[in-house]
């Protein structure tokens, strides 16, 4: 695979009014991209993040077998019926992905809840927990150990990320996600991903690393 390719910051299903805002979610275009590259028809998909089902979603459009994790129960609610396999989007938490009953798969991408430096809350459990930048590296470790374990010998991870520019500066969080995952899963390096549209966060690309399981 290429590794810097362009896309257009689009192809996305409409949202609700409930779920109104900014919409950060990735496109279809990049999971089908990764899809064509890493996966073929009757493979398993994994999401740790299903959010609002994107990556599954193509994953049933392209013959795979897409299955996801959500901890936000709306967004779950929204995202089931939409599936033509709705029982294999569970609701909860991935900090404790050794609880639910997902099987072993070919390939994981997903785009984690991000934070910034001095955040005070724990995006992975929903802004609910206390929880410093240290607290939501570690985490992302405990749960990609966890997707070590579940992965295909040939299987592949990939996080899509970006660094974050904001008022308090910048924030390296694609290059310590890949370090702290670095420790769980081996690093095969990254695909940028340039969007034809922006992507926010004060960059107009984002970061597709890629992880193998280790041998």
């Amino acid at each position: 695979m290429r590794s810097f390719i362009t896309l257009r910051n689009q192809d996305r299903d409409p949202l609700p009014e409930g779920f109104a805002g900014p919409d950060i979610r990735y496109t279809k275009a990049l999971v089908k991209t990764f899809l064509e590259e890493y996966t073929q028809v009757g493979d398993i998909v994994f999401d740790p993040f299903a959010g609002f089902g994107t990556t599954l979603i193509a994953a049933e459009e392209m013959g795979r077998e897409g299955w996801g994790l959500e901890l936000d129960p709306s967004r779950a609610e929204h995202v089931r019926p939409i599936l033509r396999h709705p029982e294999r989007l569970l609701l909860g938490d991935a900090r404790r992905l050794d609880q639910y009953a997902i099987p072993s798969f070919d390939f994981s991408l997903t785009s984690p809840p991000y934070a910034n430096f001095g955040d005070n809350h724990n995006p992975l459990s929903g802004y609910i927990e206390l929880g410093d930048y240290a607290v939501y590296l570690a985490d992302l470790g405990t749960i990609y150990r966890e997707i070590a374990k579940r992965m295909k010998p040939e299987g592949r991870v990939v996080i899509e990320v970006s660094n974050l520019k904001g008022d308090a500066g910048l924030t390296t969080l694609a290059w310590d996600i890949a370090r702290e995952v670095g420790k769980a899963l081996t690093f095969e390096g990254e695909v940028v991903v340039g969007w034809e549209d922006g992507y926010g966060y004060g960059y107009d690309h984002s970061y597709c690393l890629v992880f193998a399981k280790p041998s």
